[in-house]
C-alpha cells in the first residue's frame, strides 16, 4: 500500500463519519480527503513531480496535515519540522533536504520571512490559516485551492520512492536526512495494526498528544485506516489530554517516558476515567521500569512498549500490554526492561564488531533487516554504506536478545562509558537512580578523568518538592551495581535538555565536560 492508502481505506469505510476532532470541531473523512485532493491537484498544477519534497510548519492542526495528506496523494516527499524548532534548525533541515513547497501557519509567518532570502530552491509558499502580509510572496491556502477539484487524481506509485525524509533527533550531533519510503512505512503500519488489534466492529479513537510533526502523524495512520476518529490535541497541556481520554473515550496514545512520569504527579490522577484506553504507548527514550509499574497501576494494563529508530520507523519491537504481566501478576522487572519481542516484518539479530552474529544472552550491535529498513540517509552515501552493511541496519543500539526472544537495550553504542578499562552502559545506572521516589529523570554520562580515563557522572532532575543527597543515590548504585558503575559525582539540574520528541540531549550535557578535550559528543 502507499501511504496515502492507509488514510483512503478509512475514507472508504467511513465517509461521512469523523475522521478528526479539534478543539470540538468535527472533521468527516469526506471532508479531509476532498481537501486533501485540492491540496494534491494544486501541487500537480504548480508542476511538482515524484519525490518532489514539501514541507509544513505548523502546530498540531488537522487542516495542516491536510496539506501533508495532500503531498503525500501527489506523490511527494514530506519533511517533518518541529513547530518549535530554533529557526536556524529548521533553516537547515529545509535547505539540506531540498525543500521546494512550504506550507505554513500564520503563527510562524515573521520567521518564514526572515528565511525566504535563505531558501532559494523553495518555489511555493503557502499560508495554511489565511494571508499572511509578513510573506508577500506566499498564497492562503483557501485561495490557492479554490479552483481545484476535489477528485482523487490516478497517479502510478512506485513503492520505493521516498515519501519522507525525517531528521535524525540530533542527540548526536548535526541531523542527516533518513528517507523512508511507501514499503517502509506500509510495514510500520502492518506493525502497529498487528500488535493494537480490535476486535470486529470496534472503531479505535487515536490521542495525538505528541507532535503529529513526529511520531504521532505516523500512528494515527492506522487508526485512520480502521475509520477510527483522531482526536488532535492543539497544546501540550495535561489537563487538556486528561480531559480528552475521558470525553473522546479515546483506545490508544503515545506519549514518551518524560511526559508519563510528569502526568504520574499529578494530583489526584485515580479519579480520572481511563477504562476505554487499550493501548497506551511508550518509547522514544528508555523508560524506568519503577515508573512503569506506576503507570499500570494508574492507566491499567495498557501500557505498551516500542523500540523503533527514524531509520526503522517506531516498530522494531512491542512488549504489548499482556506481555507486562505473567501468570496474573506483573512480571519480572528484566522482562519490564526490555523493548519486547521484534515484530513479525522484521529480523533482529545481535552482532559483534566482525558482522557476526552472537547466541542469545551475549551482546552486541543491534541489527535489523527487512522492508521496515530505510532507504538510506539523503545525499550522504558514505553514511548510508557505514550503517546498512550487507542489508542489515546497524542501529548503533547496544544490547541482547534473552532465550525467550525479548530483546533488552543496554545503551546507545557511542553512549558506553569506559572507565578504567571498564565498560559501563549509563541506561544500568540510570534504571537505579530512576528507582529513588525522589527522581523525576536523570541521565548518566561520562566525563573525563585523568586516572580512569572516564569517570561516571549523572545528572538528575528531582521531583517538585523532594530532597535527596548526591551521597545517598551513589550509595543506592553502589549497593546495587557496584563501585565501578556507581556514579563518582552527581548533578542536580531543574531540567534536562530534551529534543522535541523528549529524549533527552546527552551531547548537550557533555558539552562543557569535552570542550577542547575530546570530540565525540
Amino acid at each position: 500500500m502507499a501511504i496515502i492508502d492507509f488514510f483512503d481505506r478509512g475514507w472508504r469505510i467511513n465517509p461521512k463519519a469523523t475522521a478528526y476532532i479539534q478543539d470540538d470541531r468535527h472533521f468527516s473523512f469526506d471532508e479531509v480527503g476532498e481537501l486533501s485532493c485540492r491540496i494534491t491537484h494544486g501541487l500537480l498544477a504548480a508542476g511538482f513531480g515524484t519525490e518532489a519534497k514539501g514541507a509544513v510548519w505548523a502546530n498540531n492542526d488537522v487542516t495542516a496535515w491536510c496539506c501533508t495528506l495532500g503531498l503525500w496523494r501527489a506523490n511527494l516527499c514530506w519533511i517533518p519540522v518541529g513547530a518549535r524548532n530554533p529557526a536556524a534548525e529548521n533553516h537547515f533541515i529545509l535547505d539540506a533536504f531540498d525543500c521546494e513547497v512550504l506550507f505554513f501557519q500564520k503563527e510562524f509567518a515573521t520567521v518564514v520571512a526572515g528565511l525566504i532570502p535563505e531558501l532559494p530552491k523553495v518555489k511555493a509558499w503557502i499560508c495554511i490559516d489565511g494571508d499572511s502580509p509578513e510573506v508577500p510572496v506566499a498564497r492562503s491556502l483557501q485561495a490557492w485551492v479554490a479552483e481545484q477539484p476535489a477528485t482523487r487524481p490516478r497517479l502510478d506509485v512506485d513503492m520505493d520512492a521516498v515519501v519522507v525524509l525525517s531528521a535524525t533527533g540530533g542527540t548526536t550531533g548535526s541531523p542527516k536526512g533518513v528517507m523512508n519510503t511507501h514499503r517502509s512505512t506500509q510495514t510500520f503500519c502492518a506493525h502497529f495494526m498487528i500488535g493494537c488489534a480490535y476486535e470486529a466492529g470496534i472503531k479505535p479513537v487515536n490521542l495525538a498528544a505528541a507532535p503529529i510533526t513526529h511520531t504521532a502523524g505516523l500512528l494515527s495512520l492506522p487508526c485512520t485506516a480502521r475509520g477510527g476518529t483522531v482526536v488532535v490535541l492543539t497544546k501540550p497541556d495535561p489537563a487538556q489530554l486528561l480531559g480528552a481520554i475521558q470525553k473522546h473515550r479515546v483506545t490508544e496514545f503515545f506519549l514518551p517516558p518524560t511526559v508519563i512520569y510528569r502526568l504520574l504527579d499529578i494530583p489526584d490522577l485515580g479519579k480520572v476515567d481511563f477504562s476505554s484506553l487499550k493501548y497506551f504507548l511508550y518509547g522514544a527514550a528508555p523508560m524506568s521500569v519503577e515508573k512503569l509499574k506506576q503507570a499500570i497501576g494508574t492507566f491499567g494494563p495498557v501500557m505498551m512498549g516500542g523500540y523503533g529508530q527514524t531509520e526503522a520507523p517506531t516498530s522494531i519491537s512491542f512488549l504489548t500490554p499482556g506481555e507486562h504481566f505473567s501468570a496474573g501478576q506483573l512480571t519480572s522487572d528484566e522482562r519490564l526492561s526490555s523493548v519486547g519481542r521484534p515484530n513479525p516484518l522484521v529480523r533482529v539479530e545481535i552482532m559483534n564488531e566482525l558482522g557476526e552474529i552472537l547466541p542469545p544472552g551475549e551482546t552486541g550491535e543491534i541489527c535489523v533487516r527487512g522492508d521496515l529498513v530505510m532507504k538510506g540517509y539523503y545525499k550522504v552515501p558514505e553514511k548510508t554504506a557505514e550503517t546498512i552493511v550487507d542489508g542489515w541496519l546497524h542501529t548503533g543500539d547496544i544490547g541482547h536478545l534473552d532465550v525467550d526472544g525479548y530483546l533488552h537495550i543496554t545503551d546507545r553504542k557511542k553512549d558506553m562509558i569506559i572507565t578504567g578499562g571498564f565498560n559501563v552502559y549509563p541506561s544500568e545506572v540510570e534504571q537505579v537512580i530512576w528507582s529513588h521516589p525522589a527522581v523525576q529523570d536523570c541521565a548518566v554520562i561520562g566525563v573525563p578523568d585523568e586516572h580512569w580515563g572516564e569517570a561516571v557522572t549523572a545528572v538528575v532532575e528531582l521531583n517538585a518538592g523532594q530532597q535527596v543527597g548526591a551521597d545517598e543515590l551513589i550509595a543506592l548504585c553502589k549497593d546495587r551495581l557496584g563501585s565501578v558503575k556507581a556514579p563518582k559525582s552527581i548533578e542536580f539540574v531543574d531540567s534536562l535538555p530534551r529534543s522535541p520528541v523528549g529524549k533527552v540531549l546527552k551531547k548537550d550535557l557533555r558539552a562543557k565536560y569535552w570542550q577542547n578535550v575530546d570530540r565525540r559528543i
